[in-house]
């Protein structure tokens, strides 16, 4: 790996010295070891050793990424740790209910859980880790999404999927030969991964303005060298780019980090990513699930377009009391998920007097509200062209999602969550 410079955000979160330009703070990440190399084979005990966490660990697979990665990982430790193998079915789903047995399993001596995998394998872990109270490490074996250094996990519970708060992984270790050698469909999911960055922005600023939400800077500073490298030729990707792959791998990164210092995911899941939450949720059993970063990619040009829209349009919005009740949410949900989304729902709901106050701030401020929002939004032309240049699905046809199913979402998939999108807004203006 080219040696980091020295203004390198990943060594001075690592080192506790990145300067936040908006509070003058040094920050740092909760990670303390992240590598990323060429190759790691031959080196993966040294650096499981260097975190001190103990001799006793379990190593979570499934039999996808175990044959890939996951029994050299095995192999490698077994000559200085006691191992505990644990390899889950292909393609698990990540619900609460397997969360709890793979708890059950667990040697009750547990030092260090050990996740290798990528998306559900590593939010498992994670959900896993934190249950015995015990740190976790990744192997990461597919450039697929932005959760290996994110403070969250996903997880089904009581049908409504939702974002859980765990702890970011010690130890975050990346060979770029492997994630290469990726299925070519993981590696356009981690474009599409990293694609949401702008409509998250949009989205997280428009409720900062509007709403006096919290908002933060320095997540999208993190990650715009390398999204800039990233975005200047994603057909390289396809054609094992090592370098390529290398910005990828750094933007996921990066991103992680973001929303592990925001306390959240807001500064990378917003309105794309109710948009195919809602998806998950409701979709039907002939529907077969797509990745999850390709759901991403097609789900932030509809973001894109939709955030395009108001943002081209010289008058403001106009908002309209809410008229959604919360039967409605029970009969489109069921009893139990209705009721989660109504406790969601309800802290945005506007009465005719919140209606007429937001109205009155959108339309004294809404040319300066509008420009800063556009300075960092990307045109859907563009985001477009970057998922074609890697042959990535860009309609929601492509994932097989019915014109119905999408639809709905854009109607009802702000109803799943407390974050205010331009997916309200578009809502609060048709009221």
């Amino acid at each position: 790996m080219p040696a980091a410079s020295a203004a390198d955000p990943i060594a001075l979160l690592l080192a506790g010295r990145y300067p936040d330009r908006e509070s003058g703070a040094l920050l740092a990440a909760e990670t303390r070891s992240l590598v990323i190399e060429d190759r790691l084979d031959g080196g993966e005990a040294e650096l499981v050793a260097g975190l001190g966490a103990g001799r006793k660990v379990a190593v979570l697979s499934d039999v996808d990424t175990a044959a890939v990665m996951g029994h050299r990982i095995e192999r490698a430790l077994g000559g200085r740790f006691d191992v505990q193998p644990i390899v889950l079915e292909r393609d698990p789903h990540g619900d609460a209910s397997l969360v709890q047995r793979i708890v059950a399993a667990l040697d009750p001596a547990t030092d260090l859980v050990i996740a290798v995998g990528s998306g559900t394998v590593n939010d498992l872990a994670k959900l896993v880790a934190h249950a015995r109270g015990v740190p976790q490490v990744v192997f990461a074996t597919a450039p697929s999404m932005n959760g290996y250094t994110s403070v969250s996990a996903s997880l089904f519970d009581g049908g409504v999927k939702r974002s859980v708060r765990t702890a970011t992984p010690v130890g975050v270790f990346f060979d770029l030969r492997v994630l290469a050698a990726a299925p070519p469909r993981m590696i356009r999911a981690g474009l599409g991964d990293s694609l949401c960055r702008s409509t998250a922005q949009v989205d997280w600023l428009l409720a900062h303005l509007l709403l006096d939400r919290p908002y933060r800077e320095v997540p999208f500073a993190l990650l715009a060298d390398d999204e800039r490298a990233l975005f200047a030729d994603p057909a390289a990707l396809m054609h094992g780019d090592i370098a390529a792959m290398r910005h990828l791998v750094r933007t996921l990164v990066l991103s992680g980090f973001g929303m592990t210092l925001c306390g959240g995911s807001y500064p990378a899941s917003q309105g794309e990513h109710l948009l195919a939450h809602f998806v998950a949720m409701t979709r039907p059993p002939d529907v077969v699930p797509a990745l999850h970063g390709e759901e991403i990619g097609v789900c932030t040009l509809a973001m894109a377009e939709l955030q395009g829209r108001f943002l081209d349009a010289d008058e403001a919005p106009v908002l309209a009391p809410s008229t959604v009740t919360h039967d409605e949410l029970r009969a489109r949900y069921g009893p139990g998920p209705g009721e989660i989304c109504w406790r969601e729902l309800v802290p945005k709901l506007l009465d005719r007097a919140r209606a007429d106050a937001l109205n009155q701030r959108l339309a004294a401020g809404w040319p300066a509200m509008r420009a800063r929002m556009a300075a960092v939004s990307v045109d859907a032309t563009r985001l477009r062209a970057t998922l074609l240049a890697a042959a990535a699905p860009i309609a929601p046809a492509e994932l097989g999602w019915p014109a119905p199913l999408f639809a709905a979402a854009r109607r009802h998939a702000r109803e799943i969550r407390d974050r205010y999108t331009f997916l309200d807004l578009a809502a609060d203006a048709a009221a």
